[in-house]
């Protein structure tokens, strides 16, 4: 393999000759092998927009040669478009703030601005990753802004996937508007409801969570670029703090605003908490519905049977036959994943110091993590199990018919006293609820088949009346 040999204030080190990343790159990568894995890709195009909107910039003030300037944006379409990722070999959890993350794109945009300019890579005196590519730039404003980019791209699929989601539970809910099942509180009866009411409460959760998710959504386009090093914009002309979050808006296709004050846009995470944990509340309704779902299609003989899932796989390597409910049990995998990764947020979110938060990577690596996940487990949800859920009528009306707890109807008419003795008995005795109020005496039969009506215990008031 042949080398170059790059410096920097640690000194010399060879670096590939191939390659376009840089010492400093190289550096982080040696220090920083944590979790094998590479940088989230949208990242690195929201890093590499930042670039793009900050040479434009500067080339519209005079501070950036045009030839070096024009070179910087064209190499920046280039990675944006994915050309060099593979270039990109920092790990996602880092010290240093992300600085490793930063000025691996600023060598991987210098190298190839360098090349369009007619030169071999290294050559920083044509095009300099700090001087030129940098320029008007820190860590500290470009990787919060780009984790704040990246975070709203990935919270747009999210959304658009929780829509279909809620919509989905709402087709189910009027397939189901008339399939009476027993409702259970403490996974003990309680009164009747109908299955399309339990889906139709699954589609009102999930709207709930778009909401929270929107809102948390707007924090996220508060941004600090232009704030370089601690929010005071030193080393940047202030017509490019000026003009640097119109370009980068444009460049991104994203309606950014500048954070009223910088140092607090510095200094503060706040933001991706909220998100966090926006996110992880989303996941655990979802999760709630999952164990509803599994709970509902248990069986197939010897659970509760209400529902049917779809048959998505072979349940076992044994047991012939068997069918699990692998698409909840992955919603909730999801979930628990998603709350241990609000939890490391949190804690990195709190441990900043003085005018710097310098645990952004383990922020990002964890928030990107949890929006993705969360976005291709509810695509999962809806393809491969909620559209084709069945209902099977008859075991639900069945559990009505013959369950105690329809005598809470008649507590408006004998009292709950009585109604609590009427349902002892017919749970000693095996009996149905209708069967010991005849034997009994306690109501007449007209009178008692008006009062006991699973369809009209499902709406609000006084049933029989």
């Amino acid at each position: 393999m042949d080398f170059r040999i790059e410096s920097d204030s640690i000194g010399d080190k060879k670096v590939p000759k191939e390659v376009y990343y840089g010492v400093q790159t190289l550096r982080g990568a040696d220090n920083f092998k944590i979790t094998g894995l590479r940088l989230n890709e949208e990242f690195i195009k929201s890093v590499v927009q930042i670039k793009k909107a900050a040479a434009i910039t500067n080339l519209e003030i005079g501070e950036l040669e045009v030839n070096i300037g024009k070179a910087i944006i064209k190499a920046c379409d280039e990675v944006i478009a994915g050309k060099f990722n593979e270039d990109f070999i920092i790990d996602p959890i880092q010290g240093g703030a992300g600085t490793s993350i930063n000025m691996n794109a600023n060598e991987v945009i210098a190298n190839r601005a360098i090349e369009i300019l007619g030169y071999e890579k290294g050559n920083y005196r044509i095009v300099h990753p700090n001087d030129h590519v940098n320029m008007g730039q820190s860590t500290n404003d470009v990787i919060p802004t780009a984790g704040k980019i990246t975070a709203l791209r990935l919270v747009i699929k999210n959304l658009d996937k929780l829509k279909e989601l809620s919509n989905a539970f709402s087709e189910k809910a009027e397939q189901f508007k008339d399939v009476i099942k027993m409702g259970r509180t403490q996974l003990q009866d309680a009164v009747p409801i109908t299955l399309g009411q339990e889906f139709s409460a699954y589609s009102a959760v999930v709207k709930r969570d778009i909401a929270r998710i929107q809102k948390a959504q707007d924090e996220l386009k508060v941004v600090n670029i232009g704030g370089t090093a601690v929010g005071t914009g030193i080393n940047a002309d202030s017509r490019y703090v000026d003009r640097i979050v119109p370009r980068l808006s444009f460049v991104s296709g994203l309606n950014l605003k500048k954070a009223d004050d910088l140092i607090d846009g510095t200094q503060n995470l706040d933001s991706f908490a909220s998100l966090s944990a926006t996110i992880k509340t989303c996941a655990l309704n979802l999760s709630k519905i999952a164990n509803d779902l599994r709970l509902m299609s248990s069986g197939p003989r010897t659970g509760l049977g209400e529902i049917n899932l779809p048959a998505k796989q072979n349940g076992s390597s044994i047991m012939p036959g068997k069918v699990n409910p692998v698409i909840p049990e992955v919603i909730n995998q999801i979930a628990f994943n998603i709350a241990g990764n609000d939890v490391a947020i949190s804690m990195a979110v709190e441990a900043g110091q003085l005018e710097l938060n310098a645990f952004e990577p383990v922020i990002f690596y964890n928030i990107f993590e949890s929006i993705q996940t969360l976005t291709n487990g509810v695509d999962t949800f809806i393809k491969n199990c909620i559209l084709d859920i069945t209902a099977n009528e008859e075991i639900c009306s069945e559990y009505v018919n013959n369950s105690v707890g329809i005598v809470t109807a008649l507590c408006p008419y004998i009292g709950y006293a009585e109604s609590a003795k009427i349902a002892k008995m017919a749970i000693k005795s095996g009996e149905s609820i209708k069967k010991v109020v005849l034997r009994e005496g306690v109501l007449k039969e007209k009178e008692l088949n008006s009062i006991i009506n699973p369809l009209k215990m499902t709406k609000p008031g006084i049933v029989g009346k």
